[in-house]
C-alpha cells in the first residue's frame, strides 16, 4: 500500500465533512505519494522526538491527532519548529498524516475510545452548536466523585487530576482534549460531571454553581487512547503494515 492508498483509506474512515471549520489537518507533508508504507508510527503530536523517533527506525509515515501544521507556513528555514520538522521529514522521505477534530467526532474516535476505556454504557453523543463531538454514558454503578475521580487517575495512567464538586456519579459525559466549550453543553443533557483534558481554572471554580462536577484529567491523558484505534485503522487498510505507537509528551510532572 503506498502513501496516498493509506491516505485515501483513512480519509474515507474519516471524512473531512466531520471536521470543524476552524480546523486544518489531512496529509501534512508528503514527499513521495507513491511510497510503499512498512512502518507507521503513531502519535498525538509530532514533536521533534517523535520525527527522530521516526527516522531511526525507519518509518514511512507518521499519523498523528493533532496536526502538524495548524497555522500558515510563512517560511520554510530552520528557524521556526515547523518548518524546521517539514524539512527534516523531506529529507528523509517521510511523509506527516493528522486527523483532529474529525477524529474526536467519528465513531470509534478519540471520545468513543475515552468512553470505552472508562466503562461508560449506553454511550450517545453531545455537543454545542452541532458539534456532537463529545459522549454521554452511563456508570455501571453509581460512585462517589472522589471514589469516580480516583478511577479516572488509574485507567487513564493521569498523574494526577483536578476536581471540583461533589455528590455521586451515575451519568457521565467525556470530551478529550480541550473541555471548556462543552460545560454548558454537558449539564444541559443532565450529566453529573464532566472529564475533559483541559477546563481551566474559572470554570473549575464556577461550574459546580451550575450544577455539574468536573474532572480536569490532562489533555494528553484523555487523547492517547484513540492512538490503538488509529493502529487499528492502519492494520485495517494493511495487515502488512507495522502500526508502532509512541509516547509523544514533552510535558513531565515533577
Amino acid at each position: 500500500m503506498t502513501v496516498s492508498e493509506l491516505y485515501r483509506f483513512l480519509e474515507n474512515k474519516m471524512p473531512r465533512s466531520l471536521s470543524c471549520d476552524w480546523d486544518n489537518d489531512g496529509l501534512m507533508c508528503c514527499p513521495d505519494p507513491a511510497r510503499e508504507v512498512r512502518k507507521v508510527l503513531l502519535a498525538l503530536d509530532i514533536t521533534e522526538a517523535i520525527v527522530n523517533e521516526a527516522q531511526e527506525m525507519g518509518c514511512d509515515v507518521i499519523l498523528s491527532h493533532h496536526p502538524l501544521v495548524f497555522r500558515p507556513v510563512k517560511a520554510l528555514t530552520t528557524e521556526g519548529g515547523v518548518p524546521r520538522k517539514l524539512i527534516r521529514l523531506v529529507q528523509n522521505g517521510i511523509s506527516a498524516m493528522s486527523f483532529h477534530t474529525r477524529l474526536d467526532a467519528v465513531c470509534g474516535g478519540v471520545n468513543d475510545m475515552l468512553a470505552a476505556t472508562l466503562g461508560l454504557e449506553n454511550v450517545s453523543a453531545f455537543g454545542p452548536d452541532g458539534e456532537q463531538m463529545g459522549r454521554l454514558g452511563n456508570l455501571a454503578t453509581p460512585l462517589s466523585l472522589e471514589v469516580f475521580a480516583e478511577q479516572v487517575k488509574k485507567t487513564l495512567g493521569a498523574p494526577f487530576v483536578l476536581v471540583s464538586g461533589a455528590g455521586q456519579v451515575s451519568l457521565v459525559a467525556v470530551l478529550g482534549g480541550e473541555g471548556s466549550d462543552f460545560i454548558g453543553a454537558a449539564e444541559a443533557t443532565g450529566a453529573d460531571v464532566l472529564v475533559s483534558g483541559r477546563l481551566g481554572y474559572h470554570p473549575m471554580t464556577d461550574a459546580p454553581e451550575g450544577g455539574i462536577a468536573l474532572i480536569e484529567a490532562g489533555h494528553y491523558y484523555t487523547e492517547r487512547p484513540v492512538l490503538s484505534a488509529l493502529a487499528a485503522m492502519v492494520k485495517e487498510a494493511d495487515g502488512g503494515i507495522e502500526a508502532i505507537i509512541a509516547e509523544s509528551g514533552n510535558i513531565k510532572t515533577i
